[in-house]
């Protein structure tokens, strides 16, 4: 069994290799989202992963270009939604595959609220709720680590899971 691979020692990996090797991980479908001053907001959430359960603290990787991000700091919490199979608008609508922007993307009743007041995907496989402790810049992106406060979500909904650029059954 063997692995190709690319770059040597101090060489630069290129962006596409590296998203290659990204998507070569398979990661459930997850929107972070926050209620801002200027109302609800959110983002397709490419990394979002745990750092301790000792307090419970998880960190979400924004691109610092990202809207969302404003209502992320000013408000001082987000929430990781992890989206159930059959979810793929939901994913469609956040990615900037869609015509609506901002807090329209919210309309309807498939959002509610957890502690913090950030929007919660009422069908949600797993939500964790998390009060924004600090940030992190590096290279654009923006580090953010939060308390988990509250958690939710349909334990037997099954996960949407991405993976090598297209959705697993």
């Amino acid at each position: 069994m063997g692995t190709e691979g690319t770059g040597a020692g101090n060489a630069d990996v290129d962006i596409g290799s590296f998203w290659q090797a990204v998507g070569a991980r398979a990661v459930g479908a997850t929107i972070v989202t926050a209620r801002g001053s200027a109302g609800p907001a959110g983002f397709l959430g490419l990394s979002a992963t745990h750092i301790c359960a000792d307090p419970p603290t998880m960190l979400v990787s924004i691109d610092a270009r990202t809207s969302a991000l404003g209502a992320i700091r000013d408000s001082r919490h987000f929430a990781i939604n992890y989206l159930p199979r059959g979810a793929e608008a939901v994913v469609n609508l956040f990615s900037g595959k869609s015509d609506i922007k901002g807090p329209a993307r919210f309309d309807g009743n498939s959002w509610s609220m957890l502690a913090t007041g950030a929007p919660v995907y009422k069908g949600a496989v797993g939500v964790m709720d998390c009060r924004l402790e600090e940030t992190l810049e590096r290279h654009g992106t923006i580090l953010a680590i939060g308390r988990v406060i509250a958690i939710g979500g349909d334990t037997e909904a099954p996960p949407l899971v991405y993976f090598r650029g297209g959705y697993l059954d």
